[in-house]
Formats: C-alpha cells, sequence, structure tokens
C-alpha cells in the first residue's frame, strides 16, 4: 500500500477515535465511530484475496447495524428525554438499545459470531488493530452511559467469558483462537462495568498490552496454526521460550500481569454480593486456560518434524522491529507488582 494512503488511514483511524473520546453529543459520537470504520475497511481489504473481501465485507455490514442501531438509539433517547447529552441516557428503552449496539460493535456474546470469521480472513497486523484500537471507542461510550440495568451487562458478560472460552477449544487456527480470546477478557470487562469503571479501564490496558504481544510474537515466528509454533524454537528460541509466559499471563495464572485484573474483578463482584456470578465467572476461565496451556504445549513440548540433514537452515535476519516486541512483552509478564499504584491512579 502507498505510504501516504497508509499513513492517512491511520490518521483516520486515529481522528475517528478522538472525535468519540471528546464528544458529549450523540451525533458526534456516532460520526467518529463512522469515521474509525470506514478508516479500516482498505487496510482490511488491502491483501486482494477473496478472503480478505468476504471478512472486509463481514465487517461493514456489522458495525454499519450496529451504527445504525446505535443512531435510532439516541434519536429514541432525544425524542423520549429531549437530551442528545451521552451523560443523559436515563430512560431504559435506549439504554438497552445502545447497550446491544455497542455489544454488536465490540463482539460480545451472543452478538459475537462475526468476530471470529472476521479476524481469520485478516493479516496478523490489521487483526492487530482490529483486537485493540477498534475496541477504544465503543468502551468510551459504555464507560461514559454506564447502563443501569445490571442484569443485562452480567449476562452478557457471562455469556461472553463462556462462549470465549468454550469457543476457542477446538480451534486450530491462532487468529480464531485469539479472537475468541477476546470475546472473553471483553466479557470480563463488562462484568464489572457497572460497579467499578476505573476497573474495567484497568483489564482493557492490561488486555492490549497482552495481546499486542501475542499478535506480535505470532508476526515475527510468522505462525498462523497450531502445528507450524513447533517450528518456532528454530526462528526464535528466547522469544519462544518467554511465549508460555505471555499465555499464561493472558489467561489469568499468578505471579504474572493477567491474573490482576481478574483477581480484582472477583473481589469487587464478591463485594457487591454476587458470589455466584464470581464463581461462574471463575469456572470459565478455566475453559479458556485450557487452550492458553494447548498453545504454550505445541510452542515448548513438541518438535516439527525435520527429515533434512542440516540442522542450521540459511536464513536472512528479520527485518521486523522487536522494540514494540521487547516492551509490551515485559510488560505482560512483569506488571503484577505495580497493581497497586494502578488501582490506585483514578483516586488521586
Amino acid at each position: 500500500m502507498n505510504p501516504i494512503v497508509l499513513s492517512a488511514l491511520l490518521m483516520g483511524l486515529g481522528l475517528g477515535t478522538t472525535i468519540t473520546f471528546a464528544s458529549s453529543h450523540w451525533l458526534l459520537a456516532w460520526m467518529g465511530l463512522e469515521v474509525n470504520t470506514l478508516a479500516i475497511l482498505p487496510l482490511m481489504a488491502r491483501h486482494h484475496h477473496p478472503r480478505a473481501v468476504e471478512a472486509t465485507t463481514k465487517y461493514f455490514l456489522t458495525q454499519a447495524t450496529a451504527a445504525a442501531t446505535l443512531l435510532f438509539a439516541s434519536v429514541t433517547n432525544a425524542w423520549l428525554t429531549g437530551q442528545w447529552d451521552i451523560l443523559q441516557m436515563n430512560h431504559p428503552l435506549p439504554t438497552t438499545m445502545m447497550t446491544f449496539a455497542l455489544a454488536l460493535k465490540i463482539g460480545l456474546a451472543p452478538l459475537h459470531s462475526w468476530l471470529p470469521e472476521v479476524l481469520q480472513g485478516l493479516d496478523l497486523t490489521t487483526g492487530l488493530i482490529l483486537s485493540t484500537w477498534q475496541k477504544l471507542a465503543p468502551f468510551a461510550l459504555l464507560l461514559q452511559t454506564q447502563p443501569t440495568n445490571p442484569t443485562i451487562l452480567i449476562t452478557l458478560g457471562l455469556a461472553s467469558t463462556l462462549i470465549g472460552g468454550w469457543g476457542g477449544l477446538n480451534q486450530t487456527q491462532l487468529r480464531k483462537i485469539l479472537a475468541y480470546s477476546s470475546i472473553a477478557h471483553l466479557g470480563w470487562m463488562v462484568l464489572v462495568l457497572q460497579f467499578s469503571p476505573h476497573l474495567t479501564l484497568l483489564t482493557l490496558i492490561i488486555y492490549i498490552i497482552l495481546t499486542s504481544s501475542t499478535f506480535l510474537v505470532f508476526k515475527l515466528t510468522k505462525t498462523t496454526t497450531i502445528n507450524s509454533l513447533a517450528s518456532a524454537w528454530a526462528k526464535n528460541p528466547i522469544t519462544t521460550a518467554l511465549m508460555p509466559l505471555l499465555l499464561l499471563s493472558l489467561a489469568g495464572l499468578p505471579p504474572l500481569t493477567g491474573f490482576a485484573p481478574k483477581w480484582l474483578i472477583l473481589q469487587e463482584l464478591t463485594n457487591q454480593d454476587l458470589a455466584l456470578t464470581a464463581t461462574l465467572a471463575a469456572l470459565t476461565a478455566l475453559l479458556s486456560l485450557y487452550f492458553y496451556l494447548r498453545l504454550s504445549y505445541a510452542m515448548t513440548l513438541t518438535m516439527f518434524p525435520n527429515s533434512q540433514t542440516g540442522s542450521t537452515p540459511w536464513r536472512l535476519l528479520s527485518q521486523q522491529h522487536t522494540l514494540p516486541l521487547a516492551l509490551s512483552l515485559t510488560a505482560s509478564i512483569t506488571l503484577l507488582p505495580l497493581t497497586p499504584t494502578l488501582t490506585a491512579l483514578p483516586t488521586l
């Protein structure tokens, strides 16, 4: 892709997200979401492949449906209350419509079925943008409105954690596994949204760091399936040795970074007298843990079949930039001791 066109599209992504962040009027927020969607569509379809075009079409139809529902919800709210302000969503009907529209936009269960199929048709770089940056604007709207019906959010959250863990069990494509991992993590964020918005924001930040590291590792090793993970030792032994720690951090095991948000969310749910919800969420996390352990096993305890005589193949040096990977991988593994500082920031 032409560098000028690529720069313009990336600036469009940033502009759309910034407009949504800075807006207090529903029409401006809707406009920012539309600019964001239109900017990423050429990035998704830049590889002229039927699978990429199919993924782009599915993404466009889904996002257009979500944006239309969101606009209809804002118009309904203005008709019922006379308010266009984002913070004035008080009527239950438009609030519920807005919640489901944003759930469709980010891929919460049971409105999730488009996400694995779309992510499977993209390259790893565009999939990284779709899994991280594209979540920011819808979550900004969710954090501002804070839907007043916790039953809907808890139902969406539990369904997402269950389907996100269940759906990834029998997958062999890494991008589909990451899509179901995204659904499960989004479920954890939505579970605690009504009770502790700053904890949702903390979970989103940690999720972005972990997911960015995972996509960058797969991009560095050029792996897209579980079977190809077995050959990663010969290419990047140090990165392959650290990758299981990253996957276990995504699973939420101590003493890694991913343990902090799950621990704090379970504590908050228990404090809100939702012990059953916390128990179900913790049990669904075991499903996700299974396929993270499966990936770790494929990378560390299996050996790619090699019938060649030479054990060191000739290959060119990698031209990829590894500084972002080094920073995100370090943060993914070692940020747990900073959890008290991160949780204290909103109170300062």
